[in-house]
C-alpha cells in the first residue's frame, strides 16, 4: 500500500513534521512492507515557515530583531524563495505564543510591517505573509505604521500601537506609506471570517486573546472606525485574519487575500502524492466544525476526494462529527485522558498509526 502522512501540527505538542513522522512510525510498525510519504502541512498559522523551507529546499532562511506584539525585541525569521519571493509568517512577529501575559487591547503588529521592510530593502519582488496565530486585533495598523502609514487622533498625535487606541482613531496618513514591491502582496489566511461584527475578528478571536467581552466591544468599534477611513471591504473573506491584519493591508496595501492551507498543500505537493496512493492520513489537535473551512484537515480531505483517495482524520480531539465514510482517531480517547495525551502526544501518534496499519490488514 502507499500511504500520505499528512497533517497539520498539534498546536503547542508537536509540530507537522513530528506528527507525519509518528504516524509513519506507527504505521511502520505493523506494515513494513508499505510505502508511507510524510508530507507535514500547514495553514498559515505557527510553523507555516518550517512546513514551506522542506518542501522548497532552495529557499533561504533571514533573520532580523524585531519589535514583538508586547513591544518587546524578538528574533523573527522569514524564508526567500527563489525570484526574490519573500515569505513572512506573521506569528513569528506577532505570534500569541510570544505574549507572556495577554495584553489584547495593547498587542499589536508593527513587528510583521519590519519584517516587510527588512524583505523591500532586499529587493523583494513578491512579499507573501502567512496570517495566523496573531496576539494582536489591531487591523494592520501596527505593520502598516512600521511602513510610514500614520494613524493620527483629532488633535493629529499619532495613536499608540494596539487594537484598543483604534476608537480614538481620526484620521489615516499614507502619504509615507512605503509602496509594495512591483509583484505585489498576498496575505494567505487560515480563516474566512470577516473584519467585523459577531463573525469578525474581535468577537471570534478575540477570546482567545484575553479579550473580555468589553474588550471586545472596544476592539469591534476601533476595527469599525479603521474600516470607515481605509475604505476597504470589511465583508472579504479572510479581512477578519489574525486580528483584521489580512483587512489592513488589503485596504492600504493592495495585498490579495486567498486561504493559505490550499496554496501550501499544493506547495508542498500534497495533490501529486496522492496520485495512487491508497490512503491519506490527516490530523490536527482539533477537529472541529472550523477544520472543514480553509484548514488543513478540510483541504486535505478535499483533495483526497479528488483524487478518489480513502482518507482517516486522527485529531487530539475529536470535537465534531467526520465526514460520512472518513475514518477518524480521537488521541484523549486512545490516551485515556486529555493530560496523557497532551504529555506525550508523539506516543499517542505513533499508536494511531499503528492501529490504522491494522485496521487495513482487515
Amino acid at each position: 500500500m502507499r500511504i500520505v502522512a499528512a497533517p497539520d501540527s498539534f498546536k503547542g505538542n508537536i509540530s507537522a513534521a513530528g506528527a507525519a513522522a509518528a504516524l509513519a512510525v506507527g504505521w511502520r510498525e505493523a506494515r513494513p512492507g508499505d510505502e508511507v510519504t510524510e508530507l507535514p502541512l500547514a495553514d498559515g498559522g505557527e510553523g507555516t515557515l518550517a512546513v514551506l523551507a522542506a518542501a522548497v529546499p532552495a529557499s533561504r532562511w533571514l533573520q532580523a530583531q524585531v519589535t514583538g506584539p508586547a513591544d518587546e525585541q524578538v528574533t523573527a525569521s522569514w524564508l526567500e524563495f527563489d525570484g526574490n519571493v519573500h515569505v513572512i509568517e506573521l506569528a513569528t512577529a506577532a505570534g500569541l505564543t510570544l505574549m507572556g501575559e495577554l495584553r489584547p487591547l495593547h498587542a499589536h503588529s508593527y513587528g510583521v510591517g519590519e519584517l516587510a521592510a527588512g524583505a523591500l530593502d532586499r529587493g523583494a519582488r513578491e512579499i507573501v505573509l502567512t496570517l495566523g496565530g496573531s496576539a494582536c486585533t489591531d487591523g494592520g495598523s501596527g505593520a502598516l505604521a512600521a511602513l510610514g502609514a500614520r494613524f493620527l487622533d483629532s488633535a493629529g498625535r499619532e495613536l499608540p500601537r494596539g487594537g484598543g487606541a483604534l476608537t480614538r482613531l481620526a484620521s489615516v496618513d499614507l502619504t509615507r506609506l512605503r509602496p509594495p514591491p512591483p509583484g505585489g502582496i498576498r496575505c494567505l489566511t487560515d480563516v474566512t471570517s470577516p473584519l467585523l461584527g459577531p463573525a469578525g475578528a474581535a468577537a471570534v478571536f478575540g477570546p482567545q486573546k484575553g479579550a473580555t467581552p468589553s474588550d471586545i466591544e472596544v476592539l469591534d468599534g476601533g476595527l469599525t472606525r479603521l474600516a470607515s477611513l481605509l475604505c476597504g471591504d470589511p465583508d472579504a473573506p479572510g479581512a477578519g485574519a489574525a486580528g483584521g491584519t489580512a483587512y489592513g493591508l488589503a485596504a492600504a496595501w493592495g495585498a490579495e487575500i486567498s486561504l493559505a492551507a490550499p496554496e501550501i498543500a499544493r506547495i508542498a505537493g500534497l495533490p501529486a502524492a496522492l496520485r495512487g496512493a491508497d490512503l491519506l492520513i490527516t490530523g490536527e489537535g482539533q477537529y472541529d466544525p472550523t477544520s472543514l473551512t480553509g484548514k488543513v484537515v478540510g483541504t486535505a480531505l478535499t483533495l483526497a476526494a479528488d483524487a478518489n483517495v480513502p482518507a482517516a482524520v486522527v485529531a487530539g480531539v475529536l470535537a465534531a462529527p467526520l465526514p460520512a465514510n472518513i475514518a477518524g482517531l480521537d488521541l484523549v480517547h486512545l490516551a485515556g485522558s486529555r493530560e496523557s495525551a497532551m504529555a506525550d502526544t508523539e506516543r499517542w501518534l505513533t499508536e494511531a498509526g499503528r492501529l490504522l496499519a491494522e485496521a487495513a490488514r482487515s
